[in-house]
């Protein structure tokens, strides 16, 4: 497995960074994962940076975090994940979201919610759902599983 994180702007405040390297480097126990940061601008020069990260990742699946994506439970992005046998990237834009030629690009856009949260929040959201997705996928114990989704989870084997 490797995963890729292409994501827009700093994140200023140390907290916020501070928990999602832990998440990070948790989810490096399931393979490689880099992580690239680019300066949030206006749309059109961020498309440009990611087009040329992406350049450099011929081949690879690409997910974009986006307000009009797919919706997933942690149970079934457990189950998407694994499908993936390629290098997987994530993209998670600045402030003015991600530039739909970069959408047009994308493999699957991902919903976090319906609702719009500030950067600092996605990208956690992202780094703890990889995490736990990878984690359930693997057998791990992150995620206590309720009784139905035992029960879908011993289905699907």
């Amino acid at each position: 497995m490797l995963v890729k994180l292409i994501l827009i702007g700093k994140l200023k405040d140390r907290s916020w960074e501070s928990h999602c390297q832990e998440y990070l480097r948790r989810l490096g126990a399931y393979g490689k994962v880099e992580y690239v940061e680019l300066p949030d601008s206006d749309p059109i020069s961020e498309a440009k940076l990611i087009q040329r990260e992406l350049e450099r990742d011929k081949g690879a699946e690409v997910v974009v975090l986006g307000e009009e994506g797919k919706e997933y439970t942690s149970i079934e992005l457990s189950q998407k994940i694994p499908a993936i046998n390629r290098k997987t990237v994530f993209i998670v834009g600045g402030p003015y979201g991600v530039a739909a030629e970069i959408k047009q690009r994308a493999d699957w856009i991902w919903s976090l919610s319906k609702m719009t949260f500030p950067h600092e929040i996605a990208r956690l959201l992202l780094c703890e759902q990889l995490y736990r997705a990878f984690n359930l996928a693997h057998g791990g114990s992150y995620h206590h599983l309720s009784k139905e989704e035992k029960l879908s989870q011993n289905k699907k084997k």
